[in-house]
């Protein structure tokens, strides 16, 4: 069967977030006259990432979305860097910087020239107003937007890919899971769909050691968008 629909991973497969949120810390740092490591504090914040969502998963925290383990982290982060005195507005707009992650080079014209022949979906463990907020901020043009939060359930439990399958209304081998991790596309694979493997071997800074290459026989690898809209005959 021909593939009728991508679903996309999309923090680290659509954006970066790392270079995002480090820019926005260091310029609010800036403003507030605060200094600090904030390349080290993001990526101690991104640590709570998948402890959190697996602790949700395996029922040890009630359901909670990803801004919600995001905040509590960054409350505890904030103590833990000597940082006082910040308003709630302020805590606020440092934890939604999340859904101002920029895509990307590549990805506005690879989603752009994909969308003439493709449906694209999100299928990410963010959540619906986040990646709602990334798409108006960054241009992406997504035809439907699925996540966790709309399933109850994060990745790689087999409750986000079923019912990503269910509600787009395709078999699963005519819709193709685009990611840069190596796990979200076996697992996609188990539930029979198709796969496309897009490395993004700076998404954790210079010294990344995972999901460098593809790691099983993915449906196509491609070194970004527009090379995966190429061989998609988009």
């Amino acid at each position: 069967m021909a593939v009728k629909a991508l679903t996309f991973d999309v923090f680290g497969t659509v954006v970066d977030w790392r270079s995002t949120i480090i820019e926005e810390f260091q310029a609010f740092g800036r403003e507030k006259g605060i200094a600090a490591n904030w390349e080290a504090f993001v990526d101690d914040w991104k640590s709570c990432y998948r402890p959190g969502m697996d602790a949700v998963r395996e029922g040890r925290l009630p359901w909670t979305n990803v801004d919600g383990l995001y905040r509590k982290k960054l409350d505890a982060l904030l103590g833990e860097y000597g940082i006082s005195g910040l308003s709630e507005a302020e805590k606020t707009r440092l934890n939604r910087a999340w859904h101002r992650c920029k895509p990307w080079p590549d990805v506005v014209a690879g989603l752009t020239r994909l969308k003439t022949k493709y449906a694209l979906s999100t299928l990410s463990n963010g959540d619906v107003a986040c990646l709602v907020n990334m798409a108006k901020h960054g241009g992406l043009p997504w035809d439907c937007i699925l996540c966790a939060e709309i399933f109850h359930h994060y990745k790689p439990d087999g409750e986000v890919y079923r019912g990503a399958i269910d509600l787009l209304g395709w078999e699963p081998e005519e819709i193709m899971m685009v990611a840069a991790h190596n796990y979200d596309l076996g697992t996609a694979r188990s539930h029979g769909m198709r796969t496309a493997f897009v490395p993004r071997p700076l998404e954790y800074g210079p010294g990344q050691a995972s999901d460098l290459k593809p790691e099983e026989d993915w449906d196509v690898v491609a070194g970004d968008f527009e090379e995966l809209a190429a061989v998609l005959g988009a």
